[in-house]
């Protein structure tokens, strides 16, 4: 009579609910599969027959007729087609094998590394990541087991320390420097892909993309980094010092009356120690002249117009403050 009361199963399917689910095992219970069944798999799943705890087939995508002619379609048991009679128990899974995209890395902490330029310096990166389920048995096997579902979730933290771990030894063991490094994020992205694609079909995955979307440098030490460029595009010392005193020039022709005459003197201070600057910062040439004498602080209030737009400006001014031309 236990015979009769079980439930038979003619039609074996699995459509997904939703995004991240990477296995399902189809609910058996008080069921077996009516020989001459159906098994369908879809284009983005593969099944996997369990019997008696190990792996007995598994069935791409199609539609699969179950009986003692047709199974097994891939054999890992042997006389696995003899083993049931009609109807028979075992357990099936089905994976997808879709692409899981937008897959985010990152490091949690900065990582610390020799840079061939800058010494040791400590960076952070983040990206992207894609895989699939390739080899069904194989994350069957070492992933997934005999559990219901299983989700992409559970998967996160692993793949991503492992992420982490093969970036820190790949920049560990380059020579290329930091500067170079986020330069070529692509041609990063891609080593990393080779890299990583190993570690992935390990476990029953295939890694199909990865992608390097940032790399950066801790804030403090980003500060430092911007000042360094911020030195190396001054270049000339001595031409950036006068482009700051032209800089200041409107803001002395702003003042009236005796303000306009203080901040003439104060300019002319300005501009002779700008020249001092710019001699101390120019290289020593035997028989160059002798740079010429500041002028005087009572010239230094008087006006002259500009050679370009004929507005007045200090006459020691050698830029004038409305079209900025230069001046004899």
């Amino acid at each position: 009579m236990s015979f009769f009361s079980k439930q038979f199963i003619d039609v074996i399917q699995w459509t997904e609910p939703g995004d991240g689910i990477l296995a399902y095992r189809y609910p058996m219970e008080d069921m077996e599969i009516q020989n001459g069944g159906q098994l369908t798999v879809r284009d983005s799943q593969m099944a996997v027959f369990v019997n008696e705890g190990q792996i007995a087939d598994v069935f791409g995508p199609g539609r699969h007729t179950l009986n003692t002619q047709t199974l097994p379609i891939l054999t890992y048991l042997k006389n696995w087609d003899k083993a049931f009679q009609s109807p028979f128990k075992s357990d099936v899974y089905f994976f997808s094998t879709r692409l899981q995209i937008d897959q985010k890395w990152g490091t949690t902490t900065p990582i610390a590394i020799r840079d061939k330029e800058f010494g040791a310096v400590r960076m952070r990166a983040y990206g992207i990541y894609a895989y699939r389920v390739s080899d069904p048995k194989l994350f069957y096997q070492k992933v997934s087991g005999t559990r219901e579902a299983y989700l992409v979730d559970e998967l996160e933290g692993q793949l991503r320390n492992t992420i982490i771990g093969r970036m820190t030894d790949a920049f560990a063991n380059s020579s290329i420097s930091f500067l170079d490094m986020a330069a070529n994020q692509g041609q990063l992205g891609g080593h990393m892909l080779d890299g990583l694609k190993p570690v992935f079909a390990d476990l029953g995955l295939a890694l199909e993309s990865f992608v390097v979307e940032n790399i950066s440098l801790p804030d403090e030490l980003q500060k430092l980094l911007d000042q360094r460029i911020g030195m190396s595009m001054v270049g000339d010392l001595g031409r950036y010092t006068q482009f700051q005193v032209a800089q200041s020039l409107p803001i002395a022709a702003a003042n009236e009356g005796g303000g306009a005459a203080a901040a003439g003197v104060g300019l002319g201070a300005g501009l002779t120690m700008a020249q001092q600057m710019m001699n101390a910062a120019r290289p020593a040439v035997s028989g160059a002249a002798p740079a010429p004498p500041a002028p005087p602080e009572s010239a230094a209030a008087g006006t002259k117009f500009c050679l370009h737009c004929g507005k007045p400006i200090p006459r020691i001014a050698r830029f004038c403050s409305e079209c900025g031309g230069a001046q004899q």
